[in-house]
């Protein structure tokens, strides 16, 4: 008996094909829908697959599906790794936009690497939003669409560094048969974060085969690049790091910016997906894509603050002022959250 339209069927309701349609289903004859499956029914006549594609609109206030959740007989739910601080609004709404100067070769290195990096990001994106309002050309104003677009490229490539960086530290303890103090864990769930920040984007926006083959390619060359430059100094890469992170401070308070001045309608009504929800934990009326952007600029001004402060620190003897505790807690120190900002890194004098 032939059973391969069964077995498609069966795989499209356990969410093993998210993008087909549910009109895939609807079309069996006899019972229709999940029942016309579960029943083991299936028709000849199949309507064709099609494609879902998520649009931001202003008429929904919903993010679409783009990963559902598998349900499993016994597992009712995963908590993340590394659960996120609390931040609070007072605390998000004071982060600013800023910029460490340039003090060696090696900070200058840094920083022209960002520029270029910035460069084709731009190129690639589109984006020349500030340049195109001041000459009024609506061709390059960002849009939701736009900025969405920008926040999965940058979120796809922010992820990179922390994984590389604890990975090659935590070879080297091994290897020299020594202790971290504390880097490895700290870089690890940096690169976690930014993952989440881009789980996030894709519950909101799906990007095409264009899109995932740049994000491809940009991935496998930024890996590793970053591999050799971190095995040549580290100390580089995190400033390097810091610079970066100091784009994406910018990026996302434009776009904070562009919704509290109208230019961004569709997601002043745009609600937070529920991975967000659950990962920031974020309050009840306090759920909207603008909330979402001021977690999300908080953690990179927090990523800021810690790639400036390591690149400030011996990165052989000095422990991870992170996870460490202090002789004396009551005075500003850094930590996990964002209760002590700075941001461009804490000076090794002050912490060590």
């Amino acid at each position: 008996m032939y059973q391969a339209p069964r077995i498609a069927c069966a795989r499209l309701v356990f969410g093993q094909t998210p993008h087909l349609s549910r009109a895939f289903i609807s079309t069996a004859n006899g019972p229709t829908g999940l029942a016309a499956v579960q029943q083991g029914f299936f028709a000849p006549k199949i309507a064709p697959a099609v494609p879902t594609r998520r649009r931001l609109s202003s008429g929904n206030s919903q993010p679409r599906e783009f990963f559902p959740s598998h349900d499993t007989p016994k597992i009712r739910f995963s908590k993340p790794a590394w659960e996120h601080p609390i931040y609070t609004e007072e605390q998000m709404n004071s982060v600013i936009v800023a910029h460490r100067q340039t003090k060696n070769w090696s900070d200058w290195t840094a920083l022209a690497a960002v520029r270029v990096l910035r460069w084709g990001l731009d190129l690639a994106t589109g984006y020349k939003h500030h340049d195109a309002l001041k000459k009024g050309d609506n061709k390059f104003v960002m849009t939701e669409k736009k900025y969405m677009i920008r926040n999965v490229f940058l979120e796809s490539v922010a992820g990179v560094p922390g994984i590389v960086a604890g990975m090659l530290r935590h070879l080297a303890s091994m290897r020299r048969m020594q202790r971290d103090h504390g880097w490895i864990e700290t870089l690890l769930e940096e690169s976690y974060n930014e993952r989440m920040h881009l789980l996030t984007f894709l519950k909101m926006y799906e990007p095409g085969i264009f899109m995932r083959a740049m994000v491809l390619g940009a991935q496998g060359v930024f890996f590793n690049g970053f591999f050799i430059a971190y095995l040549i100094s580290p100390r580089t890469c995190h400033r390097f790091v810091g610079y970066l992170e100091e784009e994406a401070v910018l990026t996302y308070t434009r776009e904070i910016e562009d919704i509290d001045n109208g230019n961004l309608t569709a997601w002043k009504t745009l609600a937070a997906p529920d991975i967000a929800v659950g990962y920031w934990n974020m309050p009840e009326g306090k759920r909207t894509m603008r909330d979402l952007l001021l977690y999300i600029r908080a953690d990179e001004s927090k990523h800021r603050e810690v790639n400036h402060t390591l690149g400030n620190l011996s990165q052989k003897t000095d422990p991870n002022p992170y996870v460490s505790e202090y002789k004396e807690p009551g005075k500003p120190h850094p930590v996990k959250s964002i209760e002590y900002q700075r941001p461009t890194g804490w000076e090794r004098d002050d912490i060590i």
